[in-house]
């Protein structure tokens, strides 16, 4: 399996508020290099580095103010003399105006952002546009012919919605991939998120869009991040109603509970006839991931892949969370070859 990965990933990591107080993210360089270190290993097949994309293919799963804002954001926080992570200071929540964009950056930051865990730094946007770039390469190369490729995306994605940054998340990559695979001529694409955590950007992106199917098997929302998405009763609206589907589960689940939900999901995506798949692969649903609480063990990521493989559809993984950095590489890359075993 073809891997894109870049080195610029390490211009981005940062602190983030969390229980009361500022910390290191769990979202640290760590956790692609310990992929692509097995990636290696293992020999999973050959390692590129993106092609560069112009910015204007990041628009459509992304609103083009909200790029411009990506783009700028550190050049206006350093102008007011600082120089250390920018968060955000306040949030326009129900009754306060969300309609125009503030002025300053201060007021942009929280007009742009749904949380506090994904701070600005002086490398963000070079990271998080080698990283949409990395998503970019990966539907090219399906398009060219490949069956399966790896985009080891870092920043990741699924959280970023279609005006907002949240959860380590910046520009989404599996919906940018999604989005120029249907301006190259497919007809319907699926993206299925096997990470812990609901991937509320992306859903937000396609909910009224009956071309992609989007399907998120998750931990229940109700006690799990991003709290207020991610309800089995959320099935698209207008013309994309009955093309979002999520599968909710609870806390504790092994792969007996979690494989009957990727069944129902496979099933989905067999019936919506689909051009593609993009897999937003995160690997927290680890036993031991240190902010999820999903109870799947090494070998459980072999099988995953190998459900995915039998789906036989040209498929793009783009990886999302997992901060068990000890076996991250190991998960990740069984996912991909279980997946090469069955069709890919």
């Amino acid at each position: 399996m073809l891997t894109f990965h870049s080195p610029l990933h390490h211009l981005h990591h940062g602190t983030e508020l969390k229980d009361g107080g500022l910390k290191p993210s769990f979202e640290s360089p760590d956790r692609a290099d310990t992929i692509l270190a097995r990636v290696r290993q293992v020999g999973l097949g050959p390692v590129q580095e993106p092609s560069g994309y112009p910015v204007s293919c990041l628009i459509g799963a992304h609103s083009e103010r909200y790029v411009r804002f990506l783009q700028g954001a550190w050049d206006e926080w350093r102008a007011t003399g600082r120089q250390h992570d920018a968060l955000p200071l306040v949030w326009p929540v129900r009754d306060l105006r969300s309609d125009l964009e503030p002025a300053f950056i201060d007021g942009k930051l929280g007009f742009y952002a749904m949380d506090a865990g994904s701070p600005i730094t002086s490398g963000t946007w070079a990271a998080v546009q080698a990283s949409a770039h990395l998503a970019l390469s990966g539907i090219d190369a399906l398009n060219a012919g490949r069956r399966g490729v790896f985009a080891l995306c870092r920043p990741p994605g699924h959280h970023a919605g279609y005006e907002y940054m949240g959860g380590y998340c910046y520009l989404n990559n599996a919906a940018i991939a999604a989005q120029r695979c249907l301006s190259q001529g497919a007809q319907r694409v699926a993206v299925l998120d096997v990470d812990f955590h609901h991937g509320n950007g992306t859903q937000g992106i396609f909910y009224q869009r009956p071309e992609v199917l989007f399907l998120s098997i998750h931990g229940e929302p109700l006690h799990c991040y991003p709290y207020f998405s991610g309800h089995a009763d959320e099935t698209g609206a207008g013309a994309g109603l009955g093309f979002n589907a999520n599968y909710p589960l609870a806390k504790g689940s092994d792969w007996a509970v979690y494989e009957q939900a990727l069944l129902a999901a496979c099933e989905r995506i067999r019936r919506h006839a689909s051009d593609a798949l993009v897999i937003s692969l995160g690997v927290d649903t680890f036993e031991h991931d240190p902010i999820s609480h999903f109870r799947l063990r090494n070998a459980d990521f072999l099988r995953l892949g190998q459900r995915l493989g039998a789906l036989g559809l040209p498929t793009l993984f783009v990886m999302e969370g997992g901060y068990m950095v000890d076996d991250i590489g190991v998960n990740a890359v069984n996912v991909l070859s279980g997946f090469e075993e069955r069709g890919g």
